[in-house]
């Protein structure tokens, strides 16, 4: 965190020396909270940073510069995933960042996890973005075949602050297990790959849009196993959250591993309710254009799914009113 900072510092401080002060005091910061380097939030937070971002002296849209808002640095920062990020916005740490449906719902409301914790009232959703997969990676030939076989196993639940967390505790306890039935590590996917190719571990879980970088460098190093996330237990999940759906994870998106049964929750890019109106529909605006349509379908396998059309799908808190006003703006909210 302390590196984020003095990077984010150096980062002010050139901009600064290049536009000068006249035009560094137009200049305006948005900070977007991301999850680990291993996961599909970092790379999808820096596409989107580079759709928004307009800082003083580039060339405008139509002399094909950036089409994104003028003055504008917007910035990308690793965390520690859904929890970490909300909790951040509500201190006044970053403006925005990404949160899994369910984790951003129970914040809203002070339910599930954040009952007797206080509700986050001031958190107002931007866009829906993607559908996020929950992945059981296994080590290959640690014998788990099912949920149930992580009893006894070395086991990585994600970082606390992480909505991988979360959703691990609700998936082993649909299975009758709890984190005292496993032993339970408590870190990023990239350094979980590293123990398992220490045989230190034998398994994690990852909630993240599919291709995951982690487990696309496990799987074309040492291999790995996904481990089916389904049956009457994943509907009883369903059932009870509502925020769970049914997915698959086709097969050769990681090499030799076949289709994958498991569910899944939407992400969600998430602001406070105090970031200004005008600049909220801006960024809006940016984002939702031909040009960062481009970025988006090129830079990343789950850019493709980042659409206006699909925007609001899932999305149980209320919208920003900068938000909300560019959707009706563009017929897609009455």
């Amino acid at each position: 965190m302390i590196k984020q900072k003095l990077l984010v510092c150096l980062l002010a401080l050139g901009l600064l020396f290049c536009f000068g002060s006249a035009s560094a005091q137009e200049m305006k910061f948005f900070r977007i909270g991301t999850g680990g380097t291993g996961g599909t939030y970092y790379p999808i937070g820096g596409l989107i940073a580079h759709c928004i971002s307009n800082p003083p002296g580039s060339r405008p849209c139509d002399k094909g510069g950036s089409c994104g808002v003028p003055g504008l640095v917007a910035i990308a920062q690793s965390a520690n995933g859904s929890v970490a990020n909300i909790n951040a916005i509500k201190s006044g740490v970053l403006e925005s960042g990404f949160a899994q449906s369910d984790v951003a719902y129970w914040a809203y409301t002070g339910t599930g996890i954040y009952e007797g914790k206080g509700a986050v009232t001031e958190l107002r959703a931007l866009a829906s973005l993607y559908p996020e997969t929950i992945h059981l990676v296994a080590r290959k030939g640690a014998g788990i075949k099912s949920v149930k076989d992580l009893k006894g196993k070395r086991v990585s639940l994600d970082e606390p602050g992480s909505g991988t967390l979360v959703d691990a505790r609700i998936i082993l306890e649909a299975y009758g297990l709890t984190e005292k039935d496993v032993k339970a590590d408590y870190i990023k996917p990239t350094p979980s790959i590293d123990k398992i190719k220490d045989n230190q571990l034998d398994a994690f879980f990852i909630v993240v849009g599919y291709p995951a970088g982690s487990v696309v460098e496990l799987a074309s190093s040492v291999g790995g196993e996904l481990v089916p996330i389904d049956g009457p237990e994943a509907d009883g999940i369903i059932k009870k959250y509502g925020f769970f759906a049914k997915d698959i994870i086709p097969a050769n998106t990681y090499e030799g591993i076949g289709e994958t049964n498991s569910i899944s929750v939407g992400a969600q890019w998430v602001v406070s309710a105090n970031v200004d109106e005008e600049l909220v529909y801006n960024i809006a605006k940016a984002v939702w254009n031909e040009k960062s349509r481009q970025l988006l379908d090129k830079g990343h396998a789950k850019g493709k799914s980042i659409t206006a059309e699909t925007a609001l799908d899932g999305i149980g808190i209320p919208l920003h009113p900068g938000a909300e006003r560019f959707y009706k703006e563009a017929g897609l909210l009455k």
